[in-house]
């Protein structure tokens, strides 16, 4: 069986390339019926935070990538990281290395001044010196000295590494933690991954992990190494390019469903498809249809993707997420028409749930008349007609298309354009310029609260 995961530290947010990795992960395994794990990798003591791990599991829960097996936590795993690295020892393929910050700074400066790549020299690799007192020695693993490591890494292609360039890294630090190569390769093994599918960040650390993993004799996993994502200038993706954070685009009102759609399409397609659902994709990923070259991020692309999603999303699902951006700007949405009905009417106007409830904000709320709009709206004819046609309201049945009748009749009785009668009353019964079809618009306030706000300029 397929088995994936998903192995964040909580040293952050979970960020926009995170989340690729998670659903390209988690949609290979759903793909061919396997298991998707999440894996917190929290042996980082300095860096990594509950506030992080909580980030991490929130915007897996918002995007609905649901894992099979876990949160593992790898702090709760040392008793076996030790366990593991006791018999890499016992067996000669490990060793202890005294070494301190000061000699190792020391070595790697003489290797620079002579033109050499800094690496560790091995200095405890055979020694049989005697431990210096005091000192908690870290465990390295003894890289092999010859031969090479092979990746046959399902998007890069076959990658050859010599083990001549590697040397031995550290495997367990002084205070007992695991070190990420270490702490990863046992997990892998333990939890029966099949395919690692993670950035290519990771690709120079995977001859390293190759090499611990045949070392304890474990299968080997099939590697994909994703491309990076790039922002528009060209520069890795980072904070300056705007809203990294999954949660962000939660907050700013964005459909989890949409932002899932998109991250697909960074580096991998199909057809000329563009606007699709999980389910679709699911049914078409495979990882032989990853892109080799670094995809970049399009905020734009983003948000129209978002519109579309937004034009066929549930009205009720709608209404719920809109409610409390209007609570945010001061609106009751049990104090007006059916929250339901003002989305079906001015969702296929908007990009995000955030812009659909400021839209939305003159149901729920008399919005005074900026001075532009009533100098240029509120004159006096124009207070007169609207009076007068407040009064046939008061008569009408109250449907948009009495309304709509209504409204054209008054126009033509006055010999004027459709738009000379229907552009004041929009402004002085929603106090903005721009709006759906006012008939529309008034039916759902309804006519004692339009008739309310028209008698506010009366003529």
């Amino acid at each position: 069986m397929i088995r994936t995961r998903f192995a964040p530290s909580p040293t952050g947010y979970l960020h926009i390339g995170g989340a690729r990795t998670a659903l390209f992960s988690w949609a290979y395994a759903k793909k061919h019926g396997g298991k998707f794990v999440l894996r917190i990798e929290d042996t980082d003591l300095d860096r990594s935070t509950p506030e992080s791990v909580k980030a991490i599991l929130d915007g897996m829960e918002w995007l609905g990538l649901d894992y099979d097996e876990g949160p593992f936590y790898q702090m709760q795993r040392l008793p076996r990281y030790k366990e593991v690295a006791e018999q890499l020892l016992k067996e000669g393929l490990a060793y202890y290395c005294y070494a301190s910050k000061e000699e190792l700074d020391e070595m790697r400066e003489a290797q620079k001044a002579r033109g050499e790549k800094p690496r560790y020299d091995g200095r405890w690799r055979n020694s049989t010196r005697t431990p210096p007192e005091g000192v908690a020695p870290v465990i390295r693993f003894k890289t092999p000295l010859e031969g090479d490591v092979v990746i046959e890494d399902l998007v890069k292609g076959k990658i050859f590494v010599q083990n001549s360039e590697l040397d031995d890294l550290v495997i367990m630090r002084a205070d007992g933690t695991p070190t990420y190569n270490f702490g990863v390769v046992i997990d892998d093994m333990d939890m029966g991954i099949t395919h690692v599918i993670r950035g290519d960040d990771h690709v120079n650390n995977t001859p390293r992990q190759i090499n611990i993993l045949k070392a304890m004799g474990a299968p080997l996993p099939i590697y994909a190494h994703l491309p990076m994502i790039l922002g528009e200038d060209g520069e890795r993706l980072s904070k300056r390019h705007g809203a990294v954070s999954v949660m962000q685009y939660f907050e700013d009102g964005y459909l989890p469903e949409a932002l899932l759609n998109y991250l697909s399409r960074l580096g991998w397609s199909h057809g000329d498809e563009e606007v699709f659902d999980m389910e679709q994709f699911v049914g078409w990923f495979d990882l032989d249809k990853i892109s080799k070259s670094a995809a970049q991020f399009n905020p734009e692309k983003l948000l129209w993707i978002n519109q579309q999603h937004m034009k066929h999303a549930d009205n009720g699902r709608l209404a719920r997420l809109a409610a409390p951006f209007l609570e945010r700007d001061g609106c009751d949405p049990n104090s007006g028409p059916d929250l339901e009905k003002v989305c079906d009417l001015l969702k296929e106007r908007v990009n995000t749930v955030e812009e659909l409830a400021d839209a939305a904000v003159y149901f729920y709320k008399r919005l005074s008349l900026s001075p532009e709009l009533e100098s240029e709206h509120c004159t006096q004819d124009n207070r007169l007609n609207i009076t007068e046609l407040a009064e046939r309201f008061s008569g009408a049945t109250w449907t948009r298309e009495e309304i709509g009748k209504t409204i054209k009749a008054f126009a033509t009785e006055k010999g004027v354009k459709l738009g000379k009668i229907a552009m004041p009353l929009r402004v002085m019964a929603t106090g903005e310029a721009h709006t759906p079809s006012i008939d529309a618009v008034l039916e759902l306030l309804g006519r004692d609260e339009v008739l309310a706000r028209l008698d506010r300029f009366k003529g």
